[in-house]
């Protein structure tokens, strides 16, 4: 209990270093000796690793302490970045909190932080653990599910050309792991995949990657099934990954024939899918849109 006590005092006088007060800013010269003495001590991975013994309003000190030296820069240079550059398994303990509930919130604070730095992302995503993701997002606990879904889709949508990268040189892996995603159990998670999936491509630095995912019929077969889904929410989220199928200007030929081969009940499909939706305009326009692509295809 002492040395908890003494652990929470010294984590509070930290802060307040590099913070500063309300009435005062931090000293410069005296942040810059802590945050030498962080790296060269090791102690910014001795807090990570030993998270869970600290105890509530230390962890919450311990994440303030971490993003505000993350954030701390010395003309362009990011020196918190350039050190976890050179010791990435701090990335990789803090991803791994996930699997802890009493530090999972806390390490997804500090995760989100280090992933606006590009250097940062691109370790976590070309990583082997990058996939873990793929079970953090399906966890039973709600809280924690959202929070790694959150840091998932900041990690896939924040850093354009370097997330295009990395799906074009992992296709076939991420997007095998990203279906289970769209077959979940989980109502929440699927309507979030989904919506992230439609996400990603429309945004045109993804333009090879939507490309090769429009291409498949089994893509193709999937939407349509959602777009039965007994969720209202989950068949809007397919209906906006399904119209670039049907509105590709560059169909292959598996597409066409499974359109064609569905020509009329699409059309009456789509001419009564969520009517109800009066006040949306540019649903209606594109669903309009959709039904004349579909009868206007013919056999080639």
């Amino acid at each position: 209990k002492q040395a908890s006590e003494e652990v929470s005092k010294s984590l509070q006088a930290m802060k307040e270093i590099l913070c500063g007060t309300t009435d005062k800013e931090p000293p410069t010269e005296i942040v810059a000796q802590l945050a030498q003495e962080l790296y060269n001590s090791g102690l910014l991975v001795t807090l990570i690793a030993n998270l869970q013994l600290i105890d509530f309003e230390g962890k919450k000190d311990v994440s303030q302490i971490f993003n505000n030296i993350l954030r701390r820069q010395i003309g362009t240079r990011s020196p918190t970045v350039e050190y976890i550059s050179a010791h990435p398994h701090i990335l990789f303990m803090l991803l791994k909190g996930y699997e802890s509930p009493t530090i999972a919130l806390r390490c997804g604070i500090m995760l989100r932080e280090c992933i606006r730095h590009e250097p940062l992302a691109k370790i976590i995503l070309f990583s082997e653990q990058f996939r873990d993701f793929f079970k953090y997002v399906e966890m039973s606990t709600f809280d924690i599910a959202s929070d790694a879904f959150a840091t998932f889709k900041d990690l896939l949508t924040r850093h354009k050309l370097l997330v295009a990268e990395f799906l074009e040189q992992n296709y076939d892996a991420i997007f095998e792991d990203y279906e289970k995603l769209l077959h979940s159990e989980n109502y929440v998670t699927k309507r979030q995949s989904l919506k992230l999936l439609g996400e990603l491509i429309l945004d045109r630095h993804n333009f090879a990657i939507m490309t090769k995912y429009i291409s498949k019929p089994e893509n193709l077969k999937l939407m349509m099934n959602l777009l039965r889904d007994k969720s209202p929410n989950i068949q809007f989220e397919a209906f906006h990954v399904f119209k670039v199928f049907v509105a590709s200007p560059n169909k292959t030929q598996p597409i066409v024939e499974i359109l064609l081969k569905n020509q009329p009940k699409l059309i009456e499909f789509l001419s009564n899918f969520q009517k109800e939706r009066t006040d949306d305009e540019q649903f209606t326009d594109e669903k309009n849109y959709l039904i004349k692509q579909i009868r206007d295809l013919k056999k080639p």
